[in-house]
């Protein structure tokens, strides 16, 4: 898959339609940063009139994920992906539109190119910042991806 920001949308819609349904898309993706977005509707809230902290849980996974899988598809080598630890902050009361951001894109690369040298796997840990509409942080959430080459 070409890593556009249609294609991850389309992807969204057919592998992860919980996340799609509650309105999660991909803003932007490049090497070293991704950013999922999320408004607050309906369908996604909480009985607090917030977003549900599973929806955040979504973009937010998305958003370090999207990097993690650009980096495997580039590498040419069949390599698994898997969330092994994962721990959310909450700071405000998520309201509007959220857009997570993930800047850790650095931090992939190298540890790829450990797990297909030494066919040892590796982890990586990434943070994503969610930003309400004034510039507030809302939430954190720090995700410990493991890859490993398979067999």
């Amino acid at each position: 898959m070409k890593f556009t920001i249609k294609n991850l949308n389309k992807f969204l819609l057919i592998k992860l339609p919980s996340a799609y349904i509650s309105g999660v898309r991909v803003k932007s993706i490049n090497d070293k940063e991704a950013v999922a977005t999320v408004k607050h509707r309906w369908i996604n809230q909480n009985p607090f009139r917030s977003m549900y902290w599973a929806t955040q849980g979504m973009a937010s996974e998305l958003a370090t994920g999207i990097l993690v899988m650009k980096e495997i598809a580039e590498s040419g080598k069949k390599i698994s992906m898997l969330v092994t630890q994962q721990k959310g902050i909450f700071t405000k009361k998520a309201t509007g539109r959220i857009n997570f951001i993930c800047s850790d894109g650095h931090l992939i690369k190298e540890a790829i190119q450990k797990t297909i040298a030494t066919g040892e796997g590796q982890t990586i840990s990434m943070k994503a910042e969610g930003i309400d509409e004034q510039d507030d942080t809302v939430s954190v959430f720090e995700y410990e991806w493991s890859i490993k080459l398979k067999n």
